[in-house]
């Protein structure tokens, strides 16, 4: 049966009443987790990308002045990602791994926030990549962001020194495809736990707002945290529209 907090309290105590009763939580976070670190949601008015047009993939590979454009751009956020720490939620969700009840968090976010709250690296399952690092198109090369810089600033966006094919963030562009792995473990985790949270998503990007349906498919509880109504919400067990760091500010823990 759907439910919808109606105040931020009534909220919070059934989701805590779910995370008890649970033995395996699985998060899927989105943008909206980390707008209080400050970092902008990318599709909301006034984001980035109803500012500029998303450069796709193909064209990145194609063009050396998209390439420019696109580690302009890159560098340009390099202020707002270098400072941001992680949020209430992000801390909330690390309490509960510590715990033993979330044994990895899928996130659709690329700012290393999870890892900083004390995730470890291979319980982060990156959908769509990093923006914190660098990789070689071709041969996977790992770059550090200094070195790209140094070598943007001489010369413009730079190919790798091993196999001279482009150097991009290490996040999935526009037209890139899904990584394989990263998506066979998030489906696993998704029909395994049984309570998944959907916690900042608009749900709308696929294919990964299709796991909060695969989890609930598999008999999973599914709750999703998000100030704007999703087009899942008639599925959910439980819907809080409230802020998220005030939502799970208090499972922080110590």
């Amino acid at each position: 049966m759907r439910l919808i907090a109606s105040d931020l309290r009534s909220g919070v105590e059934r989701l805590g009443d779910m995370i008890a009763e649970a033995k395996t939580i699985v998060p899927f976070t989105g943008a909206g987790i980390s707008t209080e670190c400050g970092i902008p949601d990318f599709r909301s008015p006034g984001g980035i990308w109803t500012r500029y047009r998303p450069i796709e993939f193909g064209e990145f590979v194609a063009s050396q002045d998209a390439r420019d454009e696109s580690w302009r751009r890159r560098f340009a956020m390099e202020e707002i990602f270098a400072a941001a720490r992680p949020g209430r939620g992000h801390r909330a969700l690390a309490s509960l791994y510590r715990a033993g009840k979330i044994p990895a968090v899928i996130t659709q976010n690329i700012d290393n926030l999870h890892q900083a709250s004390g995730f470890a690296a291979e319980h982060v399952i990156e959908l769509h990549g990093n923006t914190t690092y660098a990789r070689c198109i071709g041969c996977g090369q790992a770059y550090q962001l200094d070195w790209v810089k140094r070598r943007f600033i001489e010369d413009g966006a730079p190919n790798c020194t091993v196999c001279d094919e482009p150097v991009k963030t290490a996040t999935i562009s526009f037209g890139q495809m899904m990584p394989e792995e990263e998506m066979q473990r998030a489906t696993a985790l998704s029909r395994a736990c049984d309570l998944f949270i959907a916690i900042g998503s608009s749900l709308v990007v696929w294919p990964a707002a299709g796991f909060p349906m695969m989890a609930k498919n598999a008999g999973a509880r599914l709750v999703i945290i998000n100030r704007e109504p999703t087009e899942q919400d008639d599925i959910a067990d439980l819907v809080i529209r409230h802020d998220i760091g005030e939502t799970l500010g208090p499972f922080v823990g110590n």
